[in-house]
């Protein structure tokens, strides 16, 4: 029998050897790869992790914007554990209880239209597959996607994305992708000049724009429209008063299927199980991974109406792969759903989004290189500029600037871990934050920020 001890006494290695054998041998992910310079992580518990010089850092993005109930709960490990005991693996086409269990939980926090499951490893080939369930059902092959819109890292997936890291792959990547403009009040291409136009206007104004690339394209040829209910990376872009209700009824009325990618903002992240059900619509198709396991395990998971899953009853949907479901994954996925509803997360991310809001406030009254803030639960944005007037971002759009790399390295070496994306810090923090531990954080990005404002004044 191996004794679980021998993997840390494997090669005895220091840390310093673990550290160049990581920098020798692996190939970095989003990186040109001289000079990369990982974080070297020993350990984490709770909000916090620690590198292996015993720096403890606060975790202010959820690792990867996924560890919605913290790092290293008990509860969740001990149910991997058993299953991996159990039953470790079952071939995709197999039932086994981890897999009952899951889609007994997912009937508690969907809507009850949503009542199929198919499971994958990740978002990306969440949303791969949501395009050919979408496709196969309607029989049409054109699918329209937002230009402010990351939707995974596959072919299929970078070809929905509407992003500059769309670029590098294309021509290559998935025909009959249509990109539209997204609802984004403070940098509207519409309303430029019009502060004061209502929500209900701003979202008709949009609503028109996607009909009309709807009418050119040709709504015989539309298969689905995917959108990310709140987008992620991209800004925390909230949909004004009445959008998505408008894009749920132009699907309606044109036989186009609705899939709402909750990859980032499902499972308590903006004070709902969803983010959809702040604007009481039901899509056709939900895509969902990150928070769906807490990031302990890889799980991505589509979620799509009985109509569409019957459509599939005497004809084959090609698609699946060998880890599709997998037995650990999903008892990670189980036991998540189970925390989040004994430790009420969902509904602690709602009372602390309130004080997000209030601590965003008031850093913009504070540094004149915030453009604007803007957050739903603990899903939050600033964005930095040059100029509060003219809007121009402090980095330009697809690209990063010295000046945030600067602001970054001055919070990491703070102790706070954050994502910064071109010129916008994002607050992605483990729902399990207490108000000290969020107020902690914010004093450190204050701190931060008169880097940019000292910027903006040369």
């Amino acid at each position: 029998m191996i004794d679980i001890d021998d993997y840390d006494k494997f090669e005895n290695l220091s840390q310093d050897e673990i550290y160049e054998l990581c920098v020798q041998t692996n190939f970095w992910t989003w990186s040109a790869q001289r000079g990369v310079k990982p974080l070297a992580i020993d350990h984490a518990k709770g909000v916090y992790f620690w590198d292996m010089d015993g720096k403890r850092y606060l975790d202010f993005n959820s690792m990867v914007m996924c560890v919605n109930i913290g790092h290293e709960d008990e509860r969740v490990i001990q149910t991997m554990v058993k299953q991996a005991y159990d039953l470790p693996f079952s071939g995709p086409k197999m039932a086994s209880r981890p897999r009952a269990l899951l889609g007994k939980m997912f009937k508690t926090i969907l809507p009850e239209q949503l009542d199929h499951f198919l499971y994958t490893l990740g978002g990306a080939d969440a949303n791969e597959n949501a395009i050919k369930l979408a496709r196969a059902y309607t029989g049409k092959f054109k699918i329209l996607a937002r230009y402010r819109s990351y939707h995974g890292a596959t072919y299929g997936a970078t070809a929905l994305t509407g992003d500059p890291r769309r670029l590098a792959w294309e021509p290559s990547v998935m025909m009959g992708v249509v990109h539209f403009l997204d609802p984004y009040q403070y940098r509207s291409t519409f309303h430029k000049n019009q502060p004061e136009i209502s929500e209900e206007a701003f979202s008709r104004s949009y609503l028109d724009h996607l009909e009309e690339i709807i009418m050119y394209e040709g709504p015989k040829s539309i298969a689905a429209i995917i959108l990310e209910t709140v987008t992620g990376s991209n800004g925390i872009i909230i949909p004004p008063s009445g959008y998505l209700a408008g894009v749920r009824e132009i699907c309606d009325r044109n036989g186009i299927v609705l899939i709402c990618d909750e990859v980032m903002s499902g499972f308590g992240r903006t004070g709902k199980w969803f983010a959809f059900e702040h604007w009481n619509i039901v899509p056709d198709i939900v895509t969902m991974a990150k928070g769906l396991t807490s990031g302990y395990a890889p799980l991505g998971a589509v979620a799509m109406r009985k109509e569409i899953a019957q459509a599939f009853n005497d004809k084959v949907f090609q698609g699946g792969l060998t880890y599709n479901g997998h037995a650990v994954s999903l008892a990670a996925a189980y036991a998540v759903i189970k925390v989040m509803k004994q430790d009420h997360l969902v509904e602690r991310s709602a009372t602390l989004g309130l004080l997000l809001k209030t601590l965003l406030d008031e850093l913009y009254d504070r540094h004149p290189s915030i453009g604007v803030v803007r957050s739903i639960g603990l899903f939050g944005v600033i964005e930095v500029v040059k100029d509060r007037v003219t809007k121009e971002p402090i980095a330009p759009y697809g690209s990063s600037s010295p000046v945030m790399d600067k602001l970054r390295a001055f919070i990491l070496g703070k102790g706070v871990f954050i994502y910064t994306h071109w010129h916008t810090i994002l607050i992605v923090p483990p729902l399990i934050i207490t108000e000290e531990q969020l107020k902690d954080g914010f004093a450190i990005i204050d701190q931060a920020l008169e880097i940019t404002d000292a910027e903006i004044k040369k």
